[in-house]
């Protein structure tokens, strides 16, 4: 190597850390700019009853880092009974999400608190999707590696969306409706699933009303809408749980080998409801067992870095 060549590399190799280094000095600011609230239909949601924060459901995106981005990405539904949205099972999932390289993006959708009932909350969750999916490669994702998460009524709406995706209408002025809602994998941490024996009452009055027909309540109990097409999906609940009883992702799992869908699922004894990663602040030393357990499966299923 002549003294000319050396003197290149060198060059290259300087701009190479410069450009490195402002990668990962921009990096928070870009992410602050990028966790903002985006409306999921800019000129208002089909279906709401006024202009009222309540009533606009939105989407907010956490990006992992460039140097740890798998392309994969995953909408996060907080639990709450479908009466409110539980700040710890939705923002902090997406910052640990982001630990394994996948993008989160937390969805605040519609409640029957509010005075919404079933199906508006089913038609957010599939925009949010459709969302994600239509505006992939501005976010560097890969539209074939979109999953869905949730926890407790998040964990049934995920579910629904589980069980009644649909590929999306072709003939639509709106590109972003012409997407597919179908989830690629899902994450159901302590769902409520049943709307039968088994349901959380609270959760069911508020997405089917007090009096919701046979009918209705069949088709929103997700384990008896399980086909060969749901996507695979990762369990986990507690035997503890007396807030929402284990047997909702005992019987989930089960129609899932049913049907021969692919699933992961954990049974662990202790814990109360609502453990989300295992405290209310985002804390990457204090996380619960079944975080590691779910790392593993999302590396298997090609969305975490290995």
């Amino acid at each position: 190597m002549n003294p000319l060549q050396r003197v290149q590399m060198e060059l290259n190799l300087r701009c190479m850390k410069i450009l490195i280094g402002l990668t990962m000095t921009l990096f928070p600011l870009f992410q602050v700019l990028a966790q903002q609230a985006l409306p999921l239909w800019p000129a208002g949601a089909p279906g709401a009853l006024g202009t009222a924060d309540k009533d606009i459901p939105t989407l907010t995106p956490y990006p992992a880092k460039p140097d740890r981005a798998t392309g994969a990405a995953v909408v996060i539904c907080p639990g709450g009974g479908y009466g409110g949205l539980a700040p710890h099972e939705g923002k902090n999932y997406a910052l640990w999400l982001n630990e394994h390289g996948i993008a989160g993006f937390v969805l605040k959708y519609r409640l029957g608190s509010a005075g919404y009932r079933h199906p508006v909350m089913l038609g957010d969750t599939a925009r949010a999707l459709r969302l994600v999916r239509a505006r992939a490669a501005d976010w560097k994702i890969d539209p074939k590696r979109i999953g869905i998460m949730g926890s407790s009524a998040g964990g049934h709406l995920a579910s629904t969306l589980l069980t009644h995706f649909d590929a999306g209408d072709a003939s639509a002025t709106d590109p972003i409706e012409r997407e597919s809602s179908r989830p690629d994998l899902g994450i159901l941490c302590y769902a409520v699933i049943s709307m039968g024996p088994n349901t959380h009452q609270g959760s069911k009055t508020n997405l089917l009303g007090k009096d919701p027909s046979a009918e209705l309540v069949k088709l929103l109990s997700n384990e008896l809408q399980v086909t060969p097409q749901t996507p695979p999906c990762f369990l986990w609940h507690t035997w503890e749980d007396s807030a929402v009883k284990v047997e909702n992702t005992l019987e989930f799992a089960l129609a899932l080998r049913r049907a021969g869908v692919r699933f992961d699922l954990h049974i662990y004894e202790k814990g109360t409801h609502g453990l989300g990663l295992g405290s209310r602040d985002y804390d990457a030393t204090k996380l619960m067992d079944w975080t590691r357990d779910c790392a593993s499966w999302l590396k298997v299923e090609g969305f975490a870095n290995p």
